[in-house]
């Protein structure tokens, strides 16, 4: 019998791209409600009980309820919200992040699905951190682009509002300036960070699609951090990585204006890796990636599938 794989809040934007990507697999069983009942709270109990695993696409404060509800229960969860993502007694669902992680995914009761921002900075720095080439300390500021899907539902419907004319900006629009942003505390413990980082994030007139770029000035950085001493190590640690690409070192002076397109990666479960070297001795570091693919559902899939014991590739487009 296939294993039943219910989606808690299917209507959500990262819910209707999982379904989306796991629509005609016939190794296992996606289970919804109807729509009269999918916010009903005993339909939701029994359907969470159902199945083998779990994916909670919800509001922080309802995937904790439901978590809750499975408490004293064998069913497996995977919460694609903010909610467990620092949490001690749920496993980090970055398979790219260390080693063993695939292994400690693959047999974990509770995954934490990362954050899309999280997961660009978190696979940029935690290599460098660990080989010494960059301080936990080091004053770190990183700029980000997302496509409006990135804000769930009322984002996507405020900037779609013909009546607002967001879709007509030709700039992007920076948000939360002077709050702390929801995946600081993932960046700084998964990236193995002690300084929190300056973080700007920004939404452009599009729907999907991410850059994330991580300014390190020279003076934080070690003589043996070079260029391209950094960029060898993230080369070496991700060279066997199907859905992680580190881009060749080249002379930004050969970029173009299409050259680092958020969008490039739309519709996949890719990110790529470029590092940028600077001749006063900065670096930038920076990544493009789907935020519905590699971002959210393409590594909910990802993270699925080795709790599953499949090929982690199934069913996801590289």
């Amino acid at each position: 019998m296939a294993p039943k794989i219910y989606i808690d809040g299917q209507a959500g934007t990262t819910a209707l791209r999982i379904r989306d990507w796991l629509a005609g697999r016939n190794d296992l069983e996606v289970v919804t409600l109807p729509e009269e009942l999918r916010k009903d709270p005993q339909a939701r109990k029994k359907a969470l009980r159902q199945a083998t695993i779990v994916l909670l696409c919800l509001p922080d404060d309802v995937a904790k309820e439901a978590a809750e509800w499975l408490a004293d229960s064998p069913v497996r969860i995977l919460d694609a919200s903010t909610a467990h993502r620092v949490s001690d007694d749920w496993v980090y669902g970055l398979p790219e992040l260390v080693g063993g992680q695939r292994e400690r995914i693959a047999t974990g009761q509770r995954v934490a699905n990362p954050g899309c921002y999280a997961s660009a900075v978190i696979l940029l720095v935690r290599p460098l951190v660990d080989a010494g080439l960059l301080s936990p300390e080091a004053p770190l500021s990183i700029h980000a682009l997302s496509g409006y899907s990135g804000g769930g539902r009322s984002l996507i419907e405020r900037w779609e509002d013909p009546g607002r004319g967001l879709l007509k900006l030709d700039y992007e629009a920076p948000y939360s300036m002077t709050k702390l942003h929801k995946h600081i505390p993932e960046i700084m413990r998964h990236g193995a960070l002690s300084a929190e980082p300056q973080f700007l994030p920004n939404v452009g007139p599009f729907r999907c699609g991410m850059r994330v770029q991580i300014m390190i000035p020279a003076k934080a950085l070690s003589k043996a951090s070079s260029g391209k001493a950094i960029w060898e190590t993230l080369a070496a640690r991700y060279e066997n990585e199907p859905f992680v690409h580190v881009d060749t070192l080249t002379d930004a002076a050969q970029a173009s204006e299409s050259t680092f397109n958020p969008q490039a990666h739309n519709d996949t479960n890719r990110i790529s890796l470029t590092v940028l070297a600077h001749q006063s001795g900065h670096v930038l570091l920076m990544a493009r990636l789907d935020n519905l693919g590699k971002g959210a559902a393409g590594v909910a899939i990802q993270n699925l599938n080795l709790m599953l014991g499949v090929a982690e590739d199934t069913g996801l487009p590289k």
